[in-house]
């Protein structure tokens, strides 16, 4: 069992920047997908960043040149670094892991980007 806790969320205007974390309950080094997906009112959740066991990684084409996923193992954090942020960011940030055939998933974060 792995236990998610998101935070960095808040308010910021359009062109700000934020750090999302995700601190895992155990040690990341083994978890083959570390993914930040994202959730707007009336929308369905969408996948935003990923990044493999492996150090691979992959954006939706909204948030490329703007968003960096990172992980830090030492920590058993993986990061979500957002700039020049848009309105239509806003949502709630979920983090999820997969271990195996296991999908874990965090409470979420909300973030909201004004104009």
């Amino acid at each position: 069992q792995v236990q998610l806790v998101e935070s960095g969320g808040g308010l910021v205007q359009a062109g700000g920047s934020l750090r999302l974390s995700c601190a895992a309950s155990g040690s990341i080094l083994s978890l083959n997908f570390l993914g930040w997906y994202r959730q707007a009112p009336g929308k369905l959740r969408e996948l935003v960043a990923y990044i493999t066991l492996g150090g691979r990684t992959n954006y939706a084409d909204s948030v490329k040149g703007r968003f960096t996923i990172s992980r830090d193992n030492a920590k058993n954090t993986v990061y979500l670094q957002m700039n020049s942020l848009k309105p239509e960011d806003t949502a709630v940030y979920y983090c999820k892991v997969s271990s195996g055939a296991m999908d874990y998933w965090g409470k979420g974060t909300l973030v909201i980007v004004s104009s």
